[in-house]
């Protein structure tokens, strides 16, 4: 029976809203150089493009990936977050000189729709009520096929929505952190019940900005599109279907920077506070944080040497250490050279 039930407040990491700062409120940018995420040519869209796969139950996301760099003849190709083979929806897959950007969806949270069966018969009340002391911080060992060392570690557990109950099956929704084992999470609801439990199916929805109501493809879908592209010319559906990498980083505190600073960070040079434009409020020291153009490209990810308010008061020093850089260095001229 379907359960009446408080509302829950499905809220991960990614759902933080951000204020905009302002450091430079004339500063301007020159339409002549970039390549703004929606106006970039087909074939560079996919270069730096990452798609909003709905993985099929079966096989397993390496293979998926390998797949699709197939299909569509790429050198590099990378998903943001395993799933087992047998489990089904949202995979991440970024593709080309976006490959790394997967990187980025690790603080975003994930979301996942859970089938848990009960080994024996439990009060709905009581089901209701241990569900809900698993949200907050718990402790986990992965599981033994895990790909990672099985110690004790520490994931948050941000919501569980108990969607309904008939019998001894119970559906739940769930946002956790990135590397929470959601059949580890059902195995401990099951000891803490008295009766045990295993998982019978699980679906992920939503992996950071990355939702299953937006965007999502099959892989049929990949081959049609691809092939109108390809063999007939028509290109809208493929590049629907290909979110520029930018999406990636919608969920991260941003830093956004002058034309004449670009160069500079793409040639390996750290972010230094001249070169800011405006902010997100909030920033942290040593949070990861996107630098972006003023046609909102993504430059690079780095971590934060100094707070929002560091950045927006100080004239000079290291404002971001620069980790990852995404933008090819000839999109913007070498203005700091000069």
């Amino acid at each position: 029976m379907l359960m009446a039930r408080d509302e829950v407040r499905r809220i991960l990491p990614a759902d933080i809203k951000r204020e905009v700062l302002i450091k430079d409120e004339k500063a301007e940018t020159n339409p002549k150089w970039g390549f703004p995420p929606e106006k970039r040519p087909i074939e560079m869209h996919m270069q730096f493009g990452i798609i909003n796969l709905d993985k099929p139950p079966g096989p397993t996301s390496h293979e998926v990936v390998a797949w699709i760099k197939k299909l569509f003849n790429l050198s590099k190709a990378g998903h943001g977050g395993t799933l087992d083979p047998k489990v089904s929806g949202v995979l991440p897959v970024a593709l080309e000189r976006a490959t790394r950007v997967v990187q980025a969806l690790l603080p975003a949270g994930k979301e996942y729709v859970a089938l848990m069966h009960l080994h024996g018969d439990v009060p709905e009340d009581k089901i209701l009520a241990v569900m809900k002391e698993f949200q907050g911080e718990i402790i986990q060992r992965p599981p033994l096929r895990s790909a990672v060392k099985r110690r004790l570690r520490t994931r948050k557990v941000y919501y569980i929505d108990v969607l309904e109950i008939d019998g001894r099956d119970v559906l739940f929704r769930v946002g956790v952190e990135a590397g929470t084992y959601i059949r580890s999470l059902i195995h401990h609801i099951g000891l803490a019940l008295g009766v045990g439990a295993h998982m019978a199916e699980l679906r992920r929805t939503r992996s950071g900005p990355f939702k299953e109501d937006e965007t999502l493809v099959t892989l049929h879908d990949l081959v049609d599109y691809y092939h109108f592209w390809k063999e007939d010319g028509i290109e809208k559906y493929f590049r629907q279907a290909i979110q520029p990498m930018e999406k990636a980083v919608e969920h991260l505190p941003k830093v956004w920077i002058r034309d004449s600073a670009v160069s500079a960070v793409t040639h390996g040079a750290d972010l230094a506070v001249p070169g800011i434009v405006k902010l997100h409020k909030g920033i942290k020291r040593g949070d990861l944080v996107a630098i972006m153009t003023l046609k909102d490209e993504l430059v690079a990810l780095g971590k934060a040497m100094m707070t929002s308010g560091e950045m927006l008061q100080r004239s000079k020093g290291i404002a971001v250490d620069v980790d990852k850089v995404f933008m090819p260095r000839e999109w913007y001229p070498k203005l700091w050279a000069k």
